[in-house]
Parts: structure tokens; sequence; C-alpha cells
């Protein structure tokens, strides 16, 4: 398999589950210090991950959680967003200019920061209250998703959460990989059809509308500089659907969570109108020892991104295209 260490990936999940304590030990300060809103802070790709854990707590609780986009914080404020208030964000570089100049601001009102930030002495996690480094690709919304599932236990909405965590350790890690393995034969045949298309709508909806979000931009236009557009699946029917024929390529995520239905609306449509549609189903990924009750919390996503990453490792060989190349970004002053 392209790109791909069985290995490392096992070890960089359970590396991430390991966290825990220190997710668990900044919450609970928090916690006891009390906090009137709680922000997930992010652009791009962090911005995508944000959406995820502020769906995924929405369904599951009352807590004032909501998304704050680093650039809109820093032009429009947000007065919602006080001392009192607790930010978390993620930055692998530690130095994405919207969110300096975000965290900039924030640290003038004062609220609380917890930074996820990959890179240790950089100007980000130096301004976070609270910082945690761990280095290791495709974890950022296991570690969005502890803090979110050690607030929501504290809330009293998740009275599993100790199971829940003893399944994830014991079994997630080598389940993901596997997952991945499962997905090598039908990411090459997606690569090869769809690697010179001309426009790829993606939709999804729940927190697989941040993994369609990051999908499309982050993945297809920014890395390997293909056309796409994410298109949220209970939007496609007012709109996208009209410019859809037989020949469009469309690809529709579905997950597991609450709004499940507004994909499978979509799903039941598109045989209709279309004769180049995709179905990725995260139901189609079992992974052994999780328990039913269990999967739709983390591991729709997760399972979505196993997939996705066996189609871009056949895109970039196909495409004879490195991912890590830019054009423009990071690579002059805009």
């Amino acid at each position: 398999m392209l790109k791909f260490n069985e290995q490392q990936q096992i070890d960089d999940i359970q590396g991430a589950l390991e966290l825990r304590p220190q997710v668990e030990k900044i919450i609970d300060e928090v916690w006891e210090k009390g906090y009137d809103n709680i922000y997930y802070l992010g652009i791009g790709g962090t911005y995508a991950s944000a959406m995820q854990a502020v769906t995924y707590i929405n369904g599951r609780s009352d807590l004032p959680v909501y998304v704050q986009h680093a650039a809109e914080y820093y032009t429009t404020g947000n007065r919602r967003l006080t001392k009192d208030s607790l930010v978390i964000l993620s930055s692998v570089t530690g130095t994405t200019e919207e969110v300096v100049k975000a965290v900039a601001e924030i640290k003038e009102v004062g609220a609380t920061l917890l930074g996820f930030v990959d890179t240790a002495g950089t100007s980000l996690a130096e301004s976070c209250d609270h910082v945690i480094t761990y280095p290791a690709p495709g974890t950022e919304q296991i570690k969005f998703f502890m803090a979110a599932d050690r607030l929501m236990h504290n809330n009293g909405d998740f009275p599993d959460y100790a199971e829940y965590y003893a399944e994830l350790e014991k079994y997630l890690p080598k389940g993901l990989v596997e997952a991945e393995k499962q997905a090598e034969d039908f990411g090459r045949e997606f690569a090869e059809k769809h690697r010179h298309d001309d426009m790829h709508y993606f939709v999804g909806a729940g927190n697989q509308w941040g993994a369609v979000y990051s999908y499309a931009m982050c993945y297809w236009e920014e890395q390997s500089w293909l056309r796409s557009k994410s298109i949220h699946a209970a939007e496609f029917l007012h709109g996208t659907l009209e410019i859809v024929d037989e020949t469009t390529p469309v690809t529709l995520f579905l997950g597991e969570d609450e709004q499940r239905p507004l994909a499978e609306r979509v799903k039941n449509l598109l045989p209709r109108i279309c004769g180049n549609y995709t179905f990725i189903d995260s139901k189609d990924y079992p992974i052994e020892g999780i328990s039913e009750k269990n999967r739709g919390r983390v591991l729709p996503h997760l399972l979505m991104h196993c997939v996705t990453q066996r189609i871009d490792a056949h895109v970039e060989k196909l495409n004879c295209h490195p991912l890590d190349i830019r054009r423009y970004y990071r690579q002059f002053d805009y």
C-alpha cells in the first residue's frame, strides 16, 4: 500500500488516546473555575474540525458551545466571547497567520485558551494558557472530541464515558488501520476514475459536513490542485441539484449521527438524476470491539479519513503531483 505505515499509524492513534489524562486535568480545572461559553477556534482544516466537534456536542448536550472562525473574529469580533470563555484550538505549525492574530486579540479579552499545538515554542504555543503538544498526523479530531467528551462528562451528559474510552483504547488503533486496508481497492479505483475531473462535488451532513468541507478544500484543492466544492446535504436540495446531470461527479459521505437522514435523502435522489455518483458510508467499515451505541461518536469521520487517505495516495501517484507542494500558500505574503 502506498504511503501506509501500519505500525506508525497504530502508534499515532494510541499516543493520541494516551493524552486523555492531560485533557481531563485541563478541562476539569476550567470546569472548577467556571466559564460562560465554549468556542472551538479555527480556519481552513481546523475550522472544519471545529464544526465537527460542535455539531457532535449540539446533538448530545446543552453546553453553550460555538464554532468561531479565526479571521471573522479579528475582523468582526464576538462580544459573547469574554474573559470567562474557554477557547479550544488546534495547529500543526503553530504559525497560521489568522489564528495567531485572533489569539492575540482573545488574549486581550482574557479568555482561557487550550491549544493542541504540535510545534512547541511557537507563538501559538506560548500564547495559550494550556498547551498539549503531540505531532501526529490525523489525530486532530481525536483531541477535539476528547475535550468535548470530558466537557459532556462533567455536564452529566455522558454516563458511559469510561466504558467508551476503554473500548477506544483497546480497539480503535488497530481497527482504523484495518479499515484503511479495506478501503485500498476502492481508493485506487476512485482515484483512477476521478483524478482528472473538471469539477467534483462532495456532499455530507452532521459530523461528515466538516469532513466534506475539509476534504474538498484542504485535500483536493490545496494538495491535489483539483477543482471541487463541498455542499451540506441539506443545502444540496436547494440549488446544487439543478446543475447535476448524468455526467457530473458527485460523492456523498454518509455518517452515523443524527443528521444521517439528510445524507440518505441525497442518496435516494442521486440515482434519479446522476450517473456518476459515489457513496462512501462509514457503516461499511466495521471495527471489532466498538459497540454499536458508541460508533456514532468519533468513528464515522475517522473512518472517512481512512478511506480518503487511500484516494489521496493514489491520486498523488497517478497524477505525478506531490501533495506537499504549493503554488501560493505560504509561498509569499498576501
